[in-house]
């Protein structure tokens, strides 16, 4: 293999690095993890010490919250379609009161080779993004009423779903809170093994 031939080889490996590494947003997969437990040092924080802890009354004692070990490959970018029009959609909670949310679009994705799909609302109250979600682990390595995510869409037709952020809803740890259950559609046909694990 000739000098030209070589140097055209590394060229193109050194291109592919730059690419993958700019389409990671230019972190590592080190830094990645580092924001990760950098994140819940601070979940840790808020439920010892902050006044709005679902703890602060509660007599169940403060233990710190259980995780799965942070993995980017649950960092996923999934495929996002507008929905159009916004319909009502009524969530059942806890406490038998339903909340009205709209619908904001549906983000699909494959995992472990089976296509998923999650329906993403949008509070009538605060216009913020609501994701709940139901998995293989729930009720048994993972809260049994669901788990939520917190996302945020800029546009386009794609959107980050990252399920190392996945975090309990406060009735996972105290009495006296109403959390909405998870829609049908977003009841996952496979394990979630990320994110926040169940509290006792």
């Amino acid at each position: 293999m000739n000098q030209r031939k070589i140097l055209s080889i590394v060229v193109g490996v050194v291109i592919a690095i730059i690419m993958v590494y700019s389409f990671s947003g230019g972190q590592t997969t080190e830094e990645y993890i580092e924001e990760i437990l950098e994140e819940r040092e601070e979940a840790d924080i808020f439920m010892k010490n902050n006044s709005d802890s679902p703890f602060k009354d509660s007599e169940v004692k403060y233990e710190g919250l259980k995780y799965y070990e942070p993995n980017i490959k649950y960092k996923i970018t999934a495929r996002f379609t507008k929905a159009e029009p916004a319909k009502i959609v009524k969530l059942g909670t806890n406490d038998g009161v339903e909340r009205e949310y709209l619908t904001y679009g549906k983000a699909e994705f494959s995992f472990a080779d089976k296509p998923q799909t999650l329906l993403i609302l949008e509070s009538v109250e605060d216009e913020k993004l609501f994701l709940a979600f139901g998995d293989e682990t729930s009720a048994i390595e993972t809260y049994g009423a669901g788990r939520y995510l917190d996302v945020t869409h800029s546009g386009g037709n794609t959107i980050v779903l990252d399920f190392n952020l996945a975090y309990n809803p406060y009735c996972a740890y105290a009495d006296g809170f109403s959390c909405p259950l998870p829609p049908r559609e977003n009841l996952l046909s496979v394990a979630i093994e990320a994110g926040e694990k169940t509290y006792q």
